[in-house]
């Protein structure tokens, strides 16, 4: 860690190769090699989207690959949580409802301008066009708190809050008469957890409730989609997995008094050689390990990010 970093994905400007899997004739998973990822729903009658991309021009993308597959109108988007990168490209699908749990909107209310501004900031690859987004923010007109469902015809969906882990209001949507679970970025697959807003206590609990559904596919906030019983497990266990040795690496490391660079330090070595490997590790680690040192000592709920925070904490670990 001698040579100073490039702050978090400034630098990555490598176009990523975009694949659209069908799970199922109702399940479609948008993946790019590491990059937020976006559900499709197509129910008899209409069609609901999970996570928008970033902007509305990358949004169209989206919207192209499913006209490919059908000519349902695009009623509903679902937004899996707050962060930017999910939600700026909403206005494109022009959907009659956009739907998230209450606590997803009080995220919004409290912080979501900090983290548009902030985001933007981190990821400008991922921002692509990002003059089309519409001024202010994207807002739920629909909300929800533990379970909604909704029927698309005859398909049901169930949209549900299975507890904190990313955020305090992650959302999935569950086909149960399929068993294909959209999980946002509550599971990841080959990909570093962003934990920066995350309650890390909780996290290994909703990942047993997201097991408990026993789904047969799901579709991960980035990486690959998870299409056999076998793989949908090796996500929920790399996630468990980096929660726990992240999170326990900095307790300890806090209990004997250090200062949050030495225990960035020390928990980047320790989780080094495992994970290093998956995307966005780089970017990822000084946001997760001051979250989770916030968390092991004194501030039970995540802080908000500003830009300007953003800053100060990269020239604090990694100048």
């Amino acid at each position: 860690m001698s040579t100073v970093k490039t702050f978090a994905s400034a630098a990555d400007l490598e176009v990523k190769k975009v694949s659209f899997d069908k799970l199922s004739d109702h399940a479609y998973a948008y993946t790019a090699e590491g990059d937020p990822n976006t559900g499709i729903i197509i129910g008899d009658d209409a069609v609901m989207v999970i996570d928008t991309q970033a902007t509305p021009v990358m949004a169209q993308d989206v919207i192209r690959r499913i006209r490919e597959v059908t000519d349902k109108p695009i009623k509903y988007v679902l937004l899996s949580h707050y962060h930017a990168v999910r939600v700026l490209g909403a206005s494109a699908y022009g959907a009659e409802h956009i739907i998230a749990s209450e606590d997803t909107r009080d995220l919004i209310v409290e912080r979501g301008q900090f983290d548009k501004d902030s985001e933007i900031g981190r990821f400008p690859r991922l921002f692509q066009n990002v003059e089309s987004v519409p001024d202010g923010l994207t807002w739920p007109t629909m909300t929800f708190n533990r379970k909604m469902t909704l029927w698309l015809g005859k398909l049901e969906v169930q949209i549900l809050q299975l507890g904190r882990g990313h955020t305090k209001g992650d959302t999935v949507a569950w086909l149960p008469q399929e068993k294909i679970l959209f999980s946002g970025d509550l599971v990841e697959f080959d990909a570093t957890p962003y934990a920066g807003d995350a309650y890390f206590q909780d996290w290994p609990q909703t990942l047993d409730n997201i097991a408990a559904l026993k789904p047969e596919k799901l579709v991960p906030g980035r990486g690959a989609a998870l299409q056999t019983p076998e793989q949908v497990q090796a996500g929920l266990a790399g996630t468990r997995a980096f929660i726990s040795d992240l999170y326990e690496s900095v307790k300890a490391s806090a209990a004997k008094g250090e200062d949050l660079r030495k225990v960035y330090e020390a928990t980047f070595a320790q989780l080094q050689p495992k994970y290093g490997h998956w995307v966005i590790f780089n970017h990822c680690m000084p946001f997760d390990v001051t979250r989770a040192y916030d968390e092991a000592t004194q501030y039970p709920d995540p802080r908000i990010w500003t830009a300007e925070r953003d800053v100060q904490m990269w020239k604090a670990l990694e100048g």
